[in-house]
């Protein structure tokens, strides 16, 4: 299977800078089996059935780039660099791996200053990311984080302008409970209130999982033969609750439906014999054609990167040429691309 079976042209304009306001009043392609229609998010409640449950992933995204300065005496007296740092992942020593420039500029043992509160030390790099060791923890990072970072928004966006406060609430989710993730749950950026709300009057579920999204899934595929290609592990948890929900779901013959491919990626980890089982731990399962999908019977997802790993994800769910029919029609009909653009709904003839 070639790299090159999962590309396809997308003009420029398409990708989109900005999330639709409201949140829900996002575009919405509809594909059941080899059908596709052209509906809004804030139809959901009319598409889905009573009985279906949505699996959504609570992770929250930090405000992971941030900006400081190295200071250093020497011959030339008191010197400073600027230094520009995006977190990566934490690591299990309360250390955190990231991509610091220039990293020429700044020696193991020297400190960061990024505000009064918030300094980092730099103990160690590896793989060209250095690693960082913070002056707060718990809550108190938490909070001198939020005051001076600013939202990791995809390269695709970041290369067309930088990240303001508006991206301080686009680009997080309307449940976000559990800190870690530097980029978003992407797909569970169109919901807002007022549709949880006329999607459970209408009989639908909601169950949460945590997969803390990593900047690996921005990372190209680098192998002309994608079955050679290795995924970057990322931080999941599914509670015993949420599993006992996922399976009484299945049991009662409703549809399980994860919102984003995290939240998809997840509970395929964690499923056993068709069963879903509690789970915590990393993961870093790769679904290319060919998987054997044993808990999701569809998935709602924004449009992917040609030649991805999540292109390689929805055509193993929908079938490599629906997919190339389906992202036809959402070029065709100018729907808006990745991050902050449009969704769809996938549900695959079974």
């Amino acid at each position: 299977m070639k790299l090159s079976d999962f590309d396809f042209d997308l003009p420029e304009r398409l990708i989109a800078t900005r999330p639709a306001r409201p949140r829900s009043s996002a575009r919405l392609l509809l594909a059941q089996g080899g059908t596709i229609a052209d509906r809004i998010v804030h139809e959901l409640p009319q598409i889905l059935r009573s009985g279906d449950r949505l699996v959504l992933n609570d992770t929250k995204v930090i405000p992971a780039r941030l900006t400081g300065l190295r200071h250093r005496t020497g011959e030339a007296g008191d010197t400073a660099a600027q230094i520009e740092v995006t977190l990566l992942e934490p690591r299990a020593d309360g250390a955190w791996s990231a991509l610091i420039k220039p990293l020429r500029k700044i020696r193991d043992g020297e400190v960061i200053v990024f505000s009064d509160d918030l300094s980092a030390t730099i103990t160690g790099r590896e793989d060209g990311q250095g690693v960082l060791q913070f002056n707060l923890k718990g809550d108190d990072f938490d909070a001198a984080l939020a005051a001076v970072g600013a939202m990791p928004l995809p390269p695709y966006i970041a290369a067309k302008r930088p990240a303001d406060a508006a991206d301080m609430d686009d680009y997080q989710t309307y449940w976000a409970r559990h800190a870690g993730a530097v980029a978003a749950p992407t797909a569970s950026l169109h919901f807002d209130g007022p549709l949880l709300e006329a999607l459970a009057a209408a009989g639908v579920q909601f169950t949460h999982v945590t997969l803390h999204v990593g900047a690996g899934t921005f990372l190209p595929v680098k192998v002309d033969d994608v079955r050679d290609h290795k995924m970057h592990a990322e931080w999941g948890e599914v509670t015993p609750q949420a599993a006992a929900e996922i399976n009484a779901t299945k049991a009662a013959g409703g549809r399980l439906i994860p919102v984003g491919t995290t939240a998809l990626r997840l509970i395929e980890s964690a499923a056993q014999d068709g069963q879903m089982q509690p789970w915590t731990g990393p993961t870093d399962i790769f679904i290319m054609p060919g998987f054997r999908f044993q808990m999701a019977d569809g998935l709602m997802t924004n449009f992917h990167l040609p030649k991805s790993t999540l292109m390689m994800l929805v055509s193993a769910l929908m079938g490599v040429d629906t997919i190339r029919d389906i992202y036809a029609h959402a070029i065709a009909q100018e729907y808006r691309f990745f991050s902050y653009g449009d969704s769809s709904l996938l549900l695959p003839a079974r």
